[in-house]
């Protein structure tokens, strides 16, 4: 089996999945995947890393103030029945090595694992798209960002920081150190990673193919988790369920639980809306 080389030629979730029986067949012990088990599921890891299938299956983690009928469809249950079988093609990760020594072929992660990955495995590592469920692969969007309080009394001062830390130069120097996507541009054009032709360049690709936080369509890729006040309860209901489905419970049940819990929050809220 061929693997993918761009967002265009992508596994379908039937291909990730006949690709790890076929990488069964020939490791020792059966386990060929890493997803970053050792790190929990039940957390943001679990949001970050597995929200992807629900947007690919066509679904959301809410839509509007409501999570029912969203993230909890029959083609979501269907994705994270997928995602559950893969449990036993799954090594623990114990020692958060299980990739860059070897011992399995596919680790489900992000960029920031690429300096450790590079480092082990040199010209043999390969960055892929996350499968398809559907709706066209997608990815998360969003990291750590910088902000100024509506009621500073310094708005010009911190202003003119920000403009600082955002130049090309500091940009550059910033995303040496954590191995992010560069956040402009021109910065992101001149990253030996990330530019055209770069072993990164895959992600920059998404980036240029945004969905926002609720249009998630078949032609953007990467999705901005939800712009919401209320966005704690969501994460936490979302990856407590992602976490007992990959546990063995049933996707159906637990995907209702999380939007009917979610959707109580939401209304006892009145909906986390600015007045």
């Amino acid at each position: 089996m061929k693997y993918p080389t761009s967002l265009s030629d992508d596994w379908t979730a039937e291909q990730f999945t006949a690709a790890l029986k076929a990488l069964k067949a020939k490791d020792s012990d059966g386990r060929t995947l890493d997803i970053q088990e050792n790190n929990g599921l039940a957390t943001e890891w679990g949001t970050y890393g597995f929200a992807p299938v629900v947007w690919s299956a066509g679904g959301s983690l809410i839509k509007g103030d409501k999570a029912e009928g969203a993230l909890d469809t029959p083609d979501v249950v269907s994705a994270l029945k997928t995602v559950q079988s893969w449990k036993t093609y799954v090594d623990p990760n114990t020692d958060g090595n299980a990739f860059a020594k070897g011992r399995v072929a596919l680790s489900w992660v992000g960029h920031w694992m690429y300096p450790t990955y590079s480092k082990a495995l040199g010209d043999d590592l390969v960055v892929l798209p996350l499968p398809d469920f559907g709706n066209g692969p997608k990815t998360g969007q969003g990291s750590w960002a910088w902000g100024i309080g509506a009621d500073t009394k310094n708005a010009k001062a911190a202003g003119a920081f920000l403009d600082y830390l955002l130049n090309d130069t500091n940009v550059t120097a910033m995303t040496t150190a954590n191995g992010a996507p560069p956040a402009t541009r021109t910065a992101l054009a001149a990253s030996p990673l990330y530019k055209q032709g770069g072993p990164l360049q895959l992600f920059a690709d998404q980036l240029a193919k945004p969905c926002g936080d609720s249009d998630i369509s078949t032609s953007c890729v990467a999705v901005t988790r939800p712009v919401t006040a209320g966005y704690p309860t969501v994460t936490a209901k979302f990856s407590e369920a992602l976490n007992s489905i990959y546990g063995g419970a049933d996707p159906k049940d637990a995907l209702s639980k999380a939007a009917r819990a979610i959707d109580q929050d939401f209304s006892d809220n009145a909906g986390y809306q600015i007045p």
